[in-house]
Order: C-alpha cells, then structure tokens, then sequence
C-alpha cells in the first residue's frame, strides 16, 4: 500500500496510491484535530475478505472520483469505474507560496482520456480543495465525488436550495435477508423535512438518527440560486461541522448514501455505522444510463461531460470541517471576498476560503 501524505499549516491529506481514495484529512481547529473523513472499518483490519470483491470497496475511505458513477456498463470497469478501483502516479507534489499543491495522474485511461487529480491545500484554511480534468478521450463520461463521513451520535444536515429529493425505482438492499431501508421506493419531495417513509409517514432528510438502522439512497438536485451548492453536517458526538461545496453548474446532483447497519453480509456486517456519502455529481446510476435517456435528464439535469481529442474538461469539489458552534448546520452559507460566511440563527462566522475556486457564474462545460 502506498499513501501519500501532503500538508499545510493546519491541515494534512492522505492519498490511498493503490486505487486514488484519500485515506485521512485532518484539520487542526479550536485545539483539536478533527477528521471528517470515514475509513471502512476493515480496510485495516487485515481480515479475509470476499474474494470478488471490486478493490475500491477493499480499500474504500474518505473521497474519491467515481468515472463512471456505480456501474461501468459501456466500457468495462469495475464499480465506480478505474478512477476509484486503480493506481494513482504522482505528477507533482510541491509546496507553493501559501501552501501544497499536488498532481496525480490515473495509470488506466477513461474512454480515452487520461485523468488527472489535483490537491491543493493552503494555510489556515480548513479546506480539501480538488480538481480532476479529462483529456481528450471519447464519447461521454458520468462523474461524482463520494465522500464519506461518520459519526457516532448521528447530526443533523442543511443544504443549499433544492428543487426536490427523490429515491430510485428499488433500494438498495431489498431482500430482508441481506439488509434494511427506511424510505420509500420510488418517491420524491420537495420537502427535505418530509420524505416518504418505507412503512408510511415521513422521514427527516435532515436529520441523522443512529438508531435506525438502514441502507438507503437518495439524489438531491440543484434549484437555481446563483451560489455554491453545498451540504453542512454538523455531528452530535465529535462536536464538528463538514462542509462538501461544489458548482452546480458542473455537478448539479447531490446524492446522500446512509449506510447505517443496513447491510448483514460481508464485508459490511452490520457493522458499516453510521456512515453518510455526500455525494456530488453529473450522473444518473450506470454509464450507459448516464448518456442515454434517463428521469434526470427529463428533468433538465446534465448527467454527463462530452470527451474528445484535443479536449479537456475539468470540475472542482471542496471538502472541509470546522468546530462546531451553536450545535446546529448553517442556514445560508456564502463566499466571497477569501472568505466562506456561515449564517446560523443570529450568529454569523467567517472562515478563510478560496471564494474564487469552484468557479461561480462562470461557463460550465458540456
């Protein structure tokens, strides 16, 4: 195993080399370090594992690049594509004025293309900052980054604005034998605070209860507001808030993973806890899916970026964590000025950021 281990003042990212996963992030706030980043319990347990298993999920912590989302049904891969399950090379890896910057490129190529993922990390802000650009290629790829976090008490989550929520046709663990759910399938609403349950009623999107157990998954897309999208988590126990930001013009989706104890086979076991994917994208479930027909794109939704020779396209994705204050998530967030602006309730909290970074109001590629 190779991990790669790059730091500015006040933060560190960990990269996983074998299959490009960010094996640790941590950030030193309010004298303490906190980790917003989940590892899968048996990545370092040295434990037999199903031997069919694709290496992503063998290895599966913090974030990656998901190329294509879930299956890979038009050119073979494994789950989630090479991006997530395949070596990573290191570009470059230097310091820069007011922090690190460091460039890797993906030994397998994508419908051609060849991928590369950029970390950039500065000082004194709380902050991941990625960047992953396809050159050339062909055809048409899905995306999304798939952070995970963890917590031990559950938290409760806010949201840029959304047009709606809405679950697939089936879930994700069916069979009662194998797993659980808690949501209806398929449904939607416009009311994150009222989602339709699987046994009748509603559920709270916006609030992470430990002791349902479930495997449930969902995809949030974007209203039109003219800011960052962004999901704000803030969790009970290690007495934190996460942020994921993204452009919605370039990922215009956020689906949310909560794997709470609800599969029983291995490697879960029951033991995947309290476990939420944020995870941000241009996609719909499948490759194939993604450039075909499918309900996003009915919806308006972009589920794809265009490749081809003497092309590139890129997007950009932030990830950070910050003390808690005030035991709630943020109402509104904006940035602006270097600064990421945090508005709960009454109080307002600034916090340095890179407000030029994920590119708002700026064209988006196709």
């Amino acid at each position: 195993m190779t991990i790669q281990t790059i730091k500015a003042r006040g933060i560190s990212v960990s990269l996983d080399l074998t299959v490009g996963h960010i094996a640790d992030m941590v950030v030193e706030g309010g004298g303490r370090q906190l980790k917003p980043l989940h590892r899968a319990p048996w990545v370092d347990a040295n434990e037999t594992l199903p031997d069919n298993l694709p290496e992503g999920t063998v290895r599966l912590s913090g974030d990656f690049l998901c190329a294509p989302f879930s299956r890979s049904d038009v050119e073979e891969a494994p789950l989630h594509g090479w991006p997530a399950n395949s070596a990573w090379d290191i570009a470059e890896s230097a310091a820069t004025d007011d922090g690190w910057r460091a460039v890797y490129r993906l030994r397998h190529k994508v419908m051609g293309a060849s991928v590369d993922k950029i970390l950039t990390l500065r000082d004194g802000h709380p902050f991941l900052y990625q960047e992953h650009a396809f050159s050339g290629g062909h055809g048409a790829i899905s995306v999304a980054h798939h952070p995970m976090t963890a917590m031990t008490g559950g938290g409760r989550l806010a949201f840029s604005p959304k047009r709606f929520a809405a679950t697939l046709d089936d879930p994700l663990e069916p069979d009662p034998a194998r797993g659980r759910f808690l949501l209806a399938y398929p449904a939607r609403s416009a009311d994150l605070s009222q989602f339709p349950a699987a046994g009748g009623g509603t559920l709270d999107l916006t609030e992470y209860r430990m002791d349902d157990r479930c495997e449930d998954f969902l995809t949030l897309v974007e209203a039109d507001h003219g800011g960052p999208g962004w999901t704000a988590l803030a969790r009970e126990a290690e007495d934190d808030l996460v942020l994921v930001l993204k452009n919605p013009a370039e990922l215009p989706i956020t689906m949310l993973w909560l794997s709470n104890g609800g599969r029983d086979y291995a490697p879960w076991s029951g033991r995947h806890l309290g476990v939420l994917g944020i995870e941000d994208g241009r996609a719909a479930v499948g490759h194939a899916a993604s450039i075909g027909d499918n309900w996003l794109k009915r919806e308006g939704v972009a589920t794809a970026f265009a490749l081809g020779e003497g092309q590139s396209v890129s997007f950009r994705h932030v990830i950070g964590a910050i003390p808690l204050a005030g035991g709630e998530p943020p109402q509104a967030i904006t940035t602006a000025d270097g600064r990421i602006r945090l508005v709960t309730g009454g109080a307002t909290r600034e916090v340095p950021f890179d407000s030029d970074f994920l590119r708002i109001g700026q064209p988006a590629p196709a």
